[in-house]
């Protein structure tokens, strides 16, 4: 299903959930009501408020729609971790015929008391509510309180795991006429025989690491007998006990005869012998719970056949654990460990697996060691070529995911580093939505404070790609921290000291090439920091590297481009440097020295602070080389807008500086029709062409070039219309490729 697109229906409950304060209007007590009078089908109504649950946006402002039942009625609720009061639940639920409740981990605000006791305000809840899980809430703040479970008179399903529920609440509870299944686990119960009242009816039982039990192993198993209809039995722990309780109960021949799924992961002294022996007693067995044990690992128990296994013996029952306990973290961390061991050399894509793992990552996201082997794992599962088999969809979960484990543990470096492996992925970085001006954020925070070679070799990639697919505005923000700027100055101070060209600084003057790019403020941080004088040591030091020559040319294109830092380039030294590497037989090299002369002369005579003869002779040089620059192979450079172009397009009296422009614009026009010739379209290019070609000082070559371009451009409008979109306008910023 991730491979599919989503389907209509979840189009337009996403977008009425993002967007519910556009349908809505506010009551006087700050709740939300539907403007529009418009009937949900009771599906989609349930699927609505599991969404607004699900996603963080079910609270007290919000849950004010389904006050209406007239128009959203609901029969499965589920409010999972909602923010509610009691009053807030009372007013939009209560009226409700439900079936199904879910208020697994509501804040604190609300206690099981209130849940229980509003909801037997309503009749038909109090006689036809079948299924009610509390999970790790809060039974009542009150002390004593009252018993209020046995109201529900139509329960069959009751789960209150991790809830200070005792004995007494046991007892009440067992006294439900209809009850059939119940889960306790965890909970704070000494003594189970408060379920012989449930004998005759009760089918399903689980006692998860019930750690409060002071019954005998005798005992205990007294009462499981009674149980005999019990269909599935869970008694399994967290290996922090040392009971045997689980290989009495397998040596008991007679007992639990319609048992059909049995867990005892996390038990102490399990055999596969005796396992197979109480399966084998047991034809309607479908599941055995055999994780963190010393059972499951022969052929009888693999978990491949018509037996479900959940274990760590192979991949089959490491899937099942981690369907099967993706909320309990202990198991979750153990399932992943054992995955982490079978998939280091991973040939085929499976995005099923990296599906569960990235449930147990949602599940448990403040729990350290299940981020851990989570993202250990989901970098052996999406590493290399493994990652284009992964669904889009997937990926940017596991992006999103990532990214919150990093925010969580900034400290842990083991951790941090699974992530950065993970997201150093061409797949994940290129094609994959995700916020990515928060990972910017977070990569570089990460790399202002640690010095890992390594790691950092892959945080100035994630980086370089990252700008790279930001808007103005983001790159520009992110510039602005001026600890960033510094960072990659000194990476590239360190790296040209040891006279050492690698990925790492060719990652980081790529990152500084894209934050730079139109972003007057990290250009200004750029100069203040000494980054010219870093830069021309650079160019002196690696004086045979195109690619770093190229890199560092684009930057200071940049800074040409702001007129404010104009008299921070007029420096001989520094156009002399540039005036030779205007000749690079490389024309990416070569253009952009270019791109930095004609930006400094485009400005006037007035502005030119040094040799005049100097400024004609470049012009000059300007005008020869560009005529003389072979057709590029491919596309150089990406660039986010053309309106630095347009005040060069205005130097009629200086035609070197118009043929660059013109040049530049043709090259990418070219290249990438469909991108630049609408976006040229779009910002007003074709008058400014126009206007060229009108102009009587217009010279012949400058001319010629911009008559190409603008029959390009009426190709285009031929091929979609005059009509031109805008979907152009927020492009990649310039950047190459490393």
């Amino acid at each position: 299903e991730d491979f599919s697109p989503l389907s209509l229906t979840d189009i337009c409950l996403d977008f009425l959930r993002v967007n519910l304060d556009k349908f809505c209007w506010e009551r006087t007590d700050g709740s939300f009501c539907l403007k529009e009078a418009a009937v949900f089908p009771q599906e989609l109504a349930d699927r609505l408020l599991q969404k607004m649950s699900l996603n963080g946006v079910l609270n007290e402002k919000t849950v004010g729609i389904f006050r209406r039942n007239d128009l959203l009625r609901l029969k499965r609720a589920c409010i999972r971790n909602a923010k509610l009061s009691a009053v807030a639940f009372r007013k939009a639920f209560c009226h409700h015929k439900l079936v199904d409740l879910d208020a697994s981990g509501v804040n604190a605000d609300i206690t099981i008391t209130d849940i229980v006791n509003a909801l037997v305000t309503n009749k038909w809840n109090q006689q036809y509510l079948q299924c009610l899980v509390l999970n790790s809430l809060t039974l009542s703040l009150e002390d004593p309180y009252e018993r209020c479970f046995s109201q529900l008179t139509g329960l069959r399903v009751l789960s209150v795991t991790n809830v200070l529920f005792y004995n007494d609440d046991l007892r009440d509870v067992a006294s439900l006429p209809k009850l059939e299944s119940l889960d306790i686990s965890n909970t704070s119960v000494t003594d189970i025989t408060p379920l012989l009242a449930c004998k005759d009816k009760l089918k399903s039982l689980t006692m998860h690491h019930l750690k409060c039990l002071k019954m005998m192993t005798t005992q205990i198993l007294e009462v499981i007998k009674e149980l005999v209809l019990l269909q599935h039995l869970d008694i399994s722990d967290d290996k922090q006990f040392t009971s045997d309780i689980a290989l009495r109960l397998l040596e008991q021949s007679g007992i639990l005869p319609s048992l059909r799924s049995l867990d005892i992961s996390g038990r102490k002294h399990i055999t596969d012998k005796a396992v197979q022996a109480f399966v084998q007693r047991r034809p309607s067995m479908q599941f055995v719970g055999l994780l963190a044990t010393d059972a499951g690992y022969s052929e009888f128990l693999s978990g491949q056949g018509n037996l479900k296994v959940s274990g760590e013996a192979n991949e089959v029952q490491i899937s099942e654990s981690l369907r099967r306990y993706s909320e309990r973290a202990f198991f979750v961390r153990e399932a992943l460990f054992h995955l982490f061991s079978l998939t280091h050399s991973m040939e085929n894509p499976q995005p099923e697996l990296l599906k569960l793992v990235v449930i147990g990552m949602k599940n448990h996201p403040t729990n350290l060691p299940v981020q851990l082997a989570a993202s250990a794992c989901v970098f052996n599962l999406t590493k290399q070529d493994l990652a284009t088999g992964m669904p889009v969809r997937l990926l940017t979960e596991v992006a999103r995911l990532l990214l919150k484990a990093m925010e969580h543990f900034p400290n842990h470096q083991q951790l941090q580093k699974n992530c950065l492996l993970s997201l150093c992925s061409d797949r994940i970085l290129q094609d994959v939505p995700f916020n990515r001006f928060e990972a910017a954020k977070l990569v570089m925070q990460w790399l202002c404070n640690h010095e890992d070679q390594n790691m950092q070799r892959m945080a100035v990639a994630i980086i370089s790609i990252l700008a790279a697919k930001l808007s103005t505005e983001q790159t520009a923000q992110l510039g602005t921290e001026l600890f960033i700027v510094k960072k990659l100055l000194h990476i590239v101070e360190q790296k040209t000291n040891l006279c050492l060209v690698d990925t790492t600084l060719k990652f980081t003057l790529s990152a500084l090439w894209n934050l730079t790019d139109e972003s007057p403020t990290t250009c200004k941080h750029f100069i203040e920091n000494q980054g010219l004088e870093l830069f021309m040591k650079v160019l002196e030091s690696f004086p045979g590297e195109p690619s770093i020559q190229q890199k560092v040319l684009g930057l200071l294109n940049n800074i040409a481009e702001v007129k404010e830092l104009h008299p921070q380039l007029m420096k001989r030294n520094f156009i002399d440097h540039i005036g030779f590497l205007l000749h690079n037989k490389e024309v990416e090299v070569s253009y952009f020295a270019a791109g930095i002369i004609a930006h400094l002369i485009s400005r006037g005579l007035h502005t030119w602070t040094l040799d005049l003869d100097l400024r004609t002779s470049l012009l000059e040089q300007l005008n020869s080389v560009i005529l003389n620059w072979p057709t590029p192979e491919c596309e150089m450079v990406a660039y986010r807008s053309f309106s630095p172009f347009f005040p060069l397009l205005a130097c009629s009296d200086t035609p070197g500086v118009q043929i660059w422009a013109v040049w530049a614009m043709q090259h990418v026009c070219c290249k990438n029709a469909p991108r630049y010739c609408s976006m040229l379209l779009e910002e007003g290019g074709m008058q400014q062409l126009c206007n060229i070609k009108c102009h009587p000082q217009t010279s012949a070559d400058v001319l010629r070039i911009v008559i190409n371009i603008m029959e390009s451009l009426e190709k285009y409008i031929m091929r979609h219309g005059k009509e031109s979109t805008s979907c152009h306008k927020k492009l990649q910023t310039k950047h190459s490729v490393v």
